[in-house]
């Protein structure tokens, strides 16, 4: 088999995603602080989620045509550039408001995620991956590595994931992947989230940490999975209240934390953990044939700015495996890929046959 021909981040990938998580869990459930390895019930479902993900994108793939896509000509390179631009002074003003770094602190990291910074990553995610799938130029790089730095110091390696994984994958498709390139975006996305992920860890006064940064990613996926395993016998008995609170006020993950573990923190619960217990076995069915049915429609529309529009999606979705579907503002993200569903809607057939 010709590795060139291997589209190597086909929506497929989130099924290998979630495999591998499983895996780490798995060996992470016997190698730190717990009693005993993961239940079967908490592989079963996970299996089960997979399946159903696939059944979503096999019916796209195959029942449905996408003809062309329709080019959007008012955002052009200097509008695009301005507003990555505005994006980093407002998450460097965000910094500066704070009184201090975030990463190297907990207390501010807890105030990080401000609405300053709910406008700026956002923005900033978009604009950059629509300017490399608009406009592609080397210089554009400089200023994917600057957010990931600017954004990495509010102490959350899910925004050097977003960044420097949705930029990956357009750079990807715009085949401007060179094995040079290649092999510094791997070593800069792993090295920048061990980083990320350690020193915050490190700044939580309460925790005592003798992992390595690499062990610390095996105890966070076994923690992650243990806590979707104490969610199973719950599932169905909080009636969309997760759900409600991701577009309203509050915090879903702090909920969830308190609900099913008995004392406060926020709480990353799986892509499986707040839907199921919400809505129980039909809404994960639910939510994992949306995605893969999704998922599978704006991949088919990765031309132009679909390119970077289905990389931000995707990249996300990724890091929901461990964090859950519990942010608005990536929710924020699905809402785009439907307006660019919406805009060639006329392209897109039913296969009769």
């Amino acid at each position: 088999m010709n590795l060139k021909e291997i589209d190597f981040f086909n929506p497929y990938i989130l099924i290998v995603a979630i495999l591998a998580f499983l895996a780490m869990g798995y060996i992470g459930s016997f190698n730190y602080r717990f009693d005993d390895p993961l239940d079967m019930e908490v592989i079963a479902l996970i299996l089960f989620s997979c399946i159903i993900f696939a059944i979503g994108m096999i019916i796209v793939k195959y029942k449905v045509n996408v003809e062309n896509t329709k080019e959007i000509s008012f955002l052009s390179e200097r509008l695009l550039l301005i507003l990555v631009i505005i994006a980093l002074i407002l998450q460097t003003s965000n910094i500066i408001l704070l009184g201090g770094i975030p990463l190297f602190n907990s207390e501010l990291k807890a105030k990080a995620t401000t609405n300053i910074w709910r406008i700026a990553y956002p923005l900033f995610l978009i604009m950059i991956n629509i300017l490399l799938a608009k406009y592609y130029d080397r210089k554009y790089l400089i200023l994917v590595l600057l957010g990931a730095l600017i954004f990495g110091l509010n102490g959350y390696r899910t925004s050097v994931l977003g960044i420097l994984g949705s930029a990956f994958i357009t750079l990807y498709y715009l085949d401007k992947i060179s094995k040079k390139i290649g092999i510094i975006f791997v070593a800069v996305i792993a090295i920048g989230i061990m980083a990320v992920g350690y020193i915050a860890s490190q700044s939580i006064a309460t925790q005592h940490w003798t992992l390595n940064p690499l062990e610390l990613i095996f105890y966070r996926s076994a923690f992650t999975l243990e806590l979707f395993e104490k969610i199973i016998p719950l599932g169905g008995t909080t009636h969309g209240h997760i759900l409600s609170m991701i577009f309203s006020s509050g915090s879903p993950r702090t909920f969830v934390g308190e609900y099913v573990m008995k004392y406060s923190f926020c709480a990353t619960s799986t892509l499986f953990g707040p839907v199921y217990l919400d809505f129980g076995l039909i809404g994960l069915t639910i939510q994992m044939l949306f995605m893969g049915l999704f998922l599978e429609l704006v991949y088919k529309l990765k031309k132009g700015i679909g390119v970077g529009i289905y990389s931000i999606i995707l990249t996300h979705t990724l890091i929901w495996i461990e964090t859950g579907p519990t942010d608005i503002m990536i929710w924020f993200l699905y809402f785009i890929g439907l307006i660019l569903i919406i805009m060639n809607f006329n392209y897109i057939n039913l296969n009769k046959n």
